[in-house]
């Protein structure tokens, strides 16, 4: 992996969604670094900015009620922020795809699957495709997802769930994309349907050489498919780390990390209930002073409550937790 050139980094992004009497904070000035051929898990509960993160970096936000405040995007070493729409365009779908959260309502149902993914192909055709050209990479992409060519011609309707979870990742492969978003990608799946698709994500990831972030709220895909793991909560991130580092090391998580991996069933243990984390996400348009996960934190101290936690790096694993500050001093 080339750590010199990442093919994605974050400084400090900060979002807000604006009503006439309300401000929310979405993104709260996180840092990310994605390098090249990585696969990053973004993980936290619904509310935590995950997917406003993803759209920022396609700048796919609402333009009525999202701003984004401050901060950097850079996709290969270029601002993301900085360039004209008709640049992104040629970015977006190209050398940056997303498969969205919902399959049901990602596809047109009135135009057949094989045009959805042919709109793609014909949008990006800087090497001059023909029609035919076109049509043989709709067959193969189809092809790789696990759905038959003769299909391409039916619509929406006549899939499954999990046909058309395949028929999204499809469109968003078409052009061979540099980095990959997959938010909740498995959702609406069965668990036996669930892992087909990660493993076929994982084999497209390797066909392609794609970076991806895979957006979700489930420990076990991100122990399956990632590199890396960010934990977002309230629009920070609060613990970001290697996979060694993460599920390697019992003793030095976030607390809110902690319950995030105590509200996993485990097979192994004599326990039969989950220890689910207290309380709700705070509201967004009025969070707490302090850390943010005080009100829910069973290690709460005074400092938590009014002092914002500083960045804790210890052997290249990050934690914002005034617990920690102490290790390290």
């Amino acid at each position: 992996m080339n750590k010199e050139n990442p093919i994605l980094e974050i400084r400090n992004l900060e979002v807000i969604y604006q009503s006439r009497k309300r401000e929310s904070k979405a993104v709260n000035k996180i840092n990310l670094v994605l390098n090249r051929k990585e696969t990053l898990g973004l993980v936290g509960e619904t509310g935590a900015g995950k997917t406003t993160t993803a759209l920022s970096i396609l700048r796919l936000l609402p333009e009525r009620t999202a701003r984004i405040l401050g901060g950097q995007i850079l996709f290969d070493n270029k601002s993301i922020l900085e360039i004209g729409e008709k640049e992104m365009q040629a970015i977006r779908g190209e050398r940056i795809s997303m498969i969205f959260q919902d399959p049901m309502t990602s596809l047109n149902p009135v135009v057949p699957i094989g045009e959805q993914i042919k709109e793609a192909l014909v949008l990006h055709n800087s090497s001059g495709r023909s029609k035919k050209e076109i049509d043989d990479r709709t067959d193969e992409i189809l092809s790789l997802v696990g759905i038959n060519p003769e299909r391409k011609s039916q619509y929406p309707h006549e899939f499954s769930g999990g046909m058309k979870q395949r028929v999204v990742i499809a469109m968003a492969l078409a052009c061979s994309p540099e980095l990959l978003i997959a938010d909740e990608p498995t959702t609406a799946l069965d668990v036996t349907i669930q892992a087909q698709v990660l493993e076929m994500m994982e084999d497209l990831k390797q066909r392609f050489q794609m970076s991806m972030i895979i957006i979700t709220h489930d420990l076990g895909i991100v122990a399956k498919t990632c590199d890396k793991v960010a934990v977002m909560y309230a629009g920070e991130i609060i613990e970001f780390g290697t996979f060694e580092n993460f599920f390697c090391q019992d003793n030095r998580h976030h607390p809110y990390t902690v319950g995030l991996f105590g509200s996993i069933p485990k097979i192994d243990t004599d326990e039969e209930r989950l220890h689910p984390i207290d309380g709700l996400m705070p509201d967004p348009t009025n969070l707490p002073s302090g850390c943010k996960f005080h009100p829910r934190c069973p290690k709460c101290m005074e400092i938590c409550k009014t002092s914002l936690p500083n960045d804790t790096v210890i052997d290249g694993h990050m934690i914002k937790c005034h617990l920690f500050v102490e290790v390290v001093e």
